[in-house]
């Protein structure tokens, strides 16, 4: 199976080589990894296990073996580089990176702005994280109430508009987390899947927290390429590589690896990419 979508790859990428050049001639991506035979993802580094800092300081988790795989089947060298919610566009905007796959849920608002891919390949709600004795029974108990969260997550115009809670910012999962553990906010919003994983890793220091409310508000996740690359080769290339994650299962498979709970998001994708 992974024989024959390495064939199919390769097909593609020659197949945008030929025809005179003109489809490869669009993909300014597709020529600077060509050339430098270097793929460039960018990715999180807090966001356990989709992305995250290993005892030796190497980069790992779910999206880093994504990339990996992304970069194996087009053949050339993997660098992974850490972006943060904040500055993740940024960076694929200015052409520091060649692709994102960095927990990006979708709205509107980004689609503007880089090439956001389908199939999606997760999915995740807003919840909240707090300490079991914080009184906190319903999402309405947040009005006034200072709440951690990090930069340039959509969670946290929805909870202070919807609920009157005071989101106080930080560039990255690490610091909101550290301003929880210290008293600094009574909670953490922030997608299920990733306190969901703090709650899971066994840490003692997350004993006495739990995700008391409901998940609201399920967001689609997705790979995003440079905007202008969206529909032509490169785009093409990594939405049939996406595809091919979900028909293959090996999303689900490192679901597995990752220690995260079954997603019914992924049943339903590999389900339907297999009927296609």
């Amino acid at each position: 199976m992974k024989k024959s979508f390495s064939i199919l790859l390769a097909t593609l990428i020659t197949a945008c080589v030929a025809s005179a050049g003109h489809a490869y001639a669009q993909s300014a991506v597709l020529d600077r990894v060509k050339s430098s035979g270097v793929l460039r993802v960018g990715v999180k580094t807090d966001y356990r296990p989709f992305g995250f800092l290993d005892p030796s300081g190497k980069v790992v988790g779910m999206e880093p073996d994504l990339a990996a795989d992304i970069a194996k089947q087009m053949g050339v060298r993997l660098e992974l580089v850490p972006v943060q919610t904040a500055n993740r566009i940024e960076f694929l905007q200015q052409g520091r990176i060649d692709l994102m796959i960095a927990t990006m849920s979708v709205n509107e608002q980004r689609r503007k702005v880089v090439g956001v891919i389908e199939p999606y390949y997760y999915a995740g709600g807003t919840a909240l994280l707090v300490r079991k004795n914080a009184g906190i029974k319903k999402w309405e108990d947040l009005d006034g109430k200072p709440v951690c969260g990090t930069q340039g997550a959509y969670y946290n115009r929805s909870v202070a508009q919807k609920y009157g809670a005071k989101i106080v910012a930080f560039p990255g999962n690490v610091e909101s987390q550290n301003a929880l553990l210290t008293g600094s906010c009574i909670g953490f919003v922030q997608d299920s899947t990733l306190l969901g994983s703090i709650l899971a890793s066994g840490d003692s220091q997350w004993a006495d927290f739990e995700m008391p409310l409901p998940i609201e508000d399920m967001a689609l996740w997705a790979v995003a390429v440079p905007l202008e690359e969206r529909d032509q080769a490169y785009g093409d290339l990594i939405k049939k590589t996406v595809t091919e994650w979900h028909r293959s299962g090996l999303l689900r498979s490192l679901e597995k690896k990752w220690g995260l709970p079954e997603s019914e998001f992924l049943k339903e994708q590999q389900t339907k990419a297999k009927a296609q």
